[in-house]
């Protein structure tokens, strides 16, 4: 099946890989799939991707075979509520954050082997999403608070989040360590004298030497250079984010549209979603080989709150052949109906 809806540059082609309430294999697939990641499987791969409903968000993986076929689906975290972002781990598990008063980080296991374990040690609050830093062994975090935090978290052994020191960003630039991430008796964000707060944070990706966020308040996407302590706003108007095996970040932007954000800090048109305009676009991640781009509308066609009408969308085509053109592309050229 293709989308009609996409407009998408030539040379790509989309299909529709889950509906919200409709079977992917034998698995009925969840409301408001949000954030998502791809794992290597062998020949093939996982996309994992979470849901951001009460009481039942957790989180499902689709398997795919080699030639892209789906193989199973099935659930890889239970029992947790409005699942919105996340982050992969360089040891392959799924970090997935409860967006609730005094949430929670659960490590999931993508390949279903292993239950879900929660990790207590990352701090109690409303988490958005992770991204992890193996130049610096640390875990950043972001707070979908009006005033929330960004945290970056320092296991003991790297590899092994059960125990470690959970540190806010100050406005000095300096890492001051949360003396309570259980959040007792003040909210995290609270704790420590002169953090720095911002406006509902959001996604996150860490890509050379740079934790790249979004906050969620004001669309802003943030990069925080962790070699020199340095942060600027980048632009404005994005959801969320990831980076192509070839380096490119690319990234939502609230008119539906997902883009590329090219060295010099410009916003290049990749695709656009149309027919779904009281919806956002969640999840984007590439498969292991960069040859596949998954991302969800999250509400669908009709905006429901509930999510019951979010859809999974696959585009594939030559993403590394196009890399050099981005720089080169208009905005009025990049995207065209199909």
């Amino acid at each position: 099946m293709s989308p009609r809806s996409l407009a998408l540059p030539g040379g790509f082609t989309a299909r529709i890989v889950a509906r919200s309430g409709r079977k992917v294999a034998d698995l009925t697939w969840h409301p408001a799939p949000d954030g998502g990641a791809c794992f290597p499987d062998g020949d093939g791969w996982i996309y994992v991707s979470n849901s951001e409903i009460p009481l039942l968000g957790g989180a499902s993986a689709i398997r795919f075979a080699a030639d892209g076929s789906v193989v199973e689906a099935y659930r890889i975290l239970s029992g947790t509520e409005l699942n919105c972002a996340g982050g992969a781990t360089p040891w392959q598990t799924w970090l997935s954050g409860e967006e609730t008063h005094r949430g929670q980080i659960f490590e999931c296991d993508p390949y279903g082997s292993r239950a879900a374990r929660p990790r207590l040690a990352m701090g109690r609050f409303r988490h958005g999403a992770a991204a992890c830093d193996p130049d610096r062994e640390v875990v950043y975090l972001t707070e979908d608070e009006p005033d929330g935090c960004l945290y970056r978290f320092v296991p003991d052994d790297w590899g092994d989040l059960t125990e470690g020191t959970l540190e806010v960003l100050c406005g000095t630039g300096d890492w001051r360590p949360v003396p309570s991430p259980a959040a007792l008796p003040r909210a995290t964000r609270h704790q420590v004298d002169g953090a720095r707060h911002f406006s509902g944070g959001g996604d996150c990706h860490y890509a050379g030497g740079v934790c790249y966020f979004t906050t969620t308040g004001n669309g802003g996407l943030w990069a925080y250079d962790a070699v020199t302590s340095r942060l600027e706003r980048v632009c404005d108007s994005v959801g969320s984010l990831t980076a192509a095996p070839t380096g490119e970040l690319f990234v939502t932007l609230d008119t539906m549209e997902i883009a590329v954000i090219t060295p010099d800090r410009r916003v290049v048109p990749f695709l656009r979603l149309d027919g779904h305009a009281k919806s956002e676009l969640t999840g984007p991640a590439f498969s292991p080989d960069g040859s596949r781009l998954y991302f969800s509308s999250q509400r669908g066609r009709t905006g429901d709150l509930a999510g019951s009408d979010g859809y999974t969308f696959e585009v594939t085509g030559p993403f590394a052949a196009t890399r050099a053109a981005h720089a080169a592309r208009s905005p009025a050229s990049a995207i065209t109906a199909r």
